[in-house]
């Protein structure tokens, strides 16, 4: 089978192609490398750079594609409401795109990297798919709306779709001198460098991680499941529900960081206390097991980043909007 990756160099993008590959599949992708490193694409991997916003260079580089996996993403979530611009564009609308050329080129499935972010606020956890999505920021709702124009687009061209919702995955291959996105990664980066982590609000919102290693047979099993054909999946745990503060002492316990101070600073504008999503349908539709305990992931990535070295932070990306409530992480750059 032939595969195209969108966001092929990013951390979810490269550990499929490399999964895929292993599984003796073709893998074909792109990137435009805002959110990955080049490295991590699989020599055995054709990517090309090219950004998903120019619909005739995705009709030309999918064309011939059996499936379509849409991993690429500015999957901001906090930073969508201080760059509602770049995040919407890099989200919504590289999907429309990218959704079009398949249309075109009669691509027979599309498996869509989705947002627990769609989700929102919801008056119970853990979250359901069947749940009505009410999301409170850019991020979410342009998450959400590509989930709905993939669905008109499956239907009135006739191909295949799954919507498949990540959530706080982690591991080897992530971005970890991002000061804008992925927790564990840069709280690990910076006790590697000595320094505290920064902490938003008191620490007691809560969230589940997911190891990456755990989802990838999911995405395995989506490309031919009949009963998963139309359907939008949680995939990730429900065990080890933590807390941002729980979170920061584990990796200090793993990485033997004495002296844990958090710096704390102001909560972020519409950040969802809390939010797990329940994993009952990827058990039954996709087999889906969880092998890593969080711990263990911790320690995987951190010796990973070890390996590659720490380093300092890089801000990468425009703050579109700057005045009082945006973050001092960002504003401040306090992550160095």
């Amino acid at each position: 089978m032939k595969i195209f990756i969108t966001g092929i160099a990013g951390f979810l993008g490269s550990r499929l192609a490399r999964y895929f590959l292993e599984k003796g599949h073709e893998v074909v992708g792109c990137d435009n490398l805002t959110g990955g490193y080049q490295d991590n694409v699989p020599e055995d991997a054709e990517m090309h750079q090219v950004d998903c916003t120019y619909l005739n260079a995705m009709t030309r580089i999918t064309d011939g594609s059996d499936v379509l996996i849409h991993a690429a993403c500015t999957a901001y979530e906090g930073l969508s409401v201080f760059s509602p611009h770049l995040v919407c564009h890099n989200t919504s609308q590289i999907s429309n795109t990218v959704f079009t050329a398949c249309a075109i080129n009669g691509i027979k499935r599309v498996i869509n990297c989705s947002s627990m972010a769609r989700y929102g606020h919801q008056e119970v956890i853990p979250f359901t798919e069947d749940m009505i999505p009410k999301p409170v920021d850019p991020y979410g709702i342009s998450k959400l709306a590509a989930e709905q124009v993939l669905a008109i687009l499956s239907e009135v061209h006739g191909f295949e779709f799954v919507n498949l919702v990540p959530h706080n995955i982690i591991g080897a291959n992530q971005k970890y001198d991002d000061p804008f996105r992925n927790v564990a990664a840069i709280m690990i980066n910076l006790m590697l460098r000595g320094k505290q982590p920064i902490i938003y609000g008191d620490g007691g919102q809560k969230r589940c991680f997911s190891d990456a290693r755990d989802i990838l047979g999911c995405f395995d099993k989506a490309l031919t499941s009949t009963e998963a054909n139309g359907q939008t999946i949680n995939i990730g745990p429900d065990e080890e529900f933590v807390s941002i503060l729980e979170l920061a002492k584990l990796i200090a316990d793993v990485l033997n960081f004495k002296n844990l101070d958090p710096i704390f600073v102001d909560p972020r504008p519409q950040e969802v206390r809390y939010a797990t999503c329940s994993a009952e349908r990827a058990r039954r539709i996709l087999g889906y097991e969880t092998k890593y305990k969080l711990r263990q992931s911790i320690h995987d990535m951190a010796e990973w980043i070890k390996v590659r070295g720490p380093r300092k932070f890089r801000y990468h990306l425009n703050v579109e909007i700057q005045n009082a409530k945006t973050p001092r992480t960002w504003s401040d750059r306090l992550f160095t």
